[in-house]
């Protein structure tokens, strides 16, 4: 299957609403490897690799996040796998 990699950046109240510990739990379900973090701006912005059906799910349930978060816009960009990642993590600006 083919691999992918996705790079997103999620506005809206996406902060202080557990969104990266949802994210990361919900790519671990998917078999997604990368990272997500917080963003000085009040965004959250992750990169998402693995197989593209997992990825495309992932960058979908990014326009939701978690229950109580409230998303405004994800700008997704599509960029050339690395396959650099063993894992998905919380990591920090």
């Amino acid at each position: 299957m083919k691999k992918v990699r996705a790079h997103v950046v999620i506005d809206g109240r996406v902060q202080g609403v557990f969104f990266r510990m949802e994210t990361r739990r919900a790519a671990i379900q998917r078999g997604v490897t990368g990272w997500v973090r917080n963003r000085r701006d009040g965004a959250v912005e992750a990169v998402f690799e693995g197989e593209d059906p997992a990825v495309r799910s992932m960058v979908e349930w990014c326009e939701a996040g978690p229950a109580i978060a409230r998303v405004s816009n994800v700008s997704l960009t599509w960029e050339p796998y690395t396959d650099n990642f063993d894992s998905f993590d919380v990591t920090f600006v």
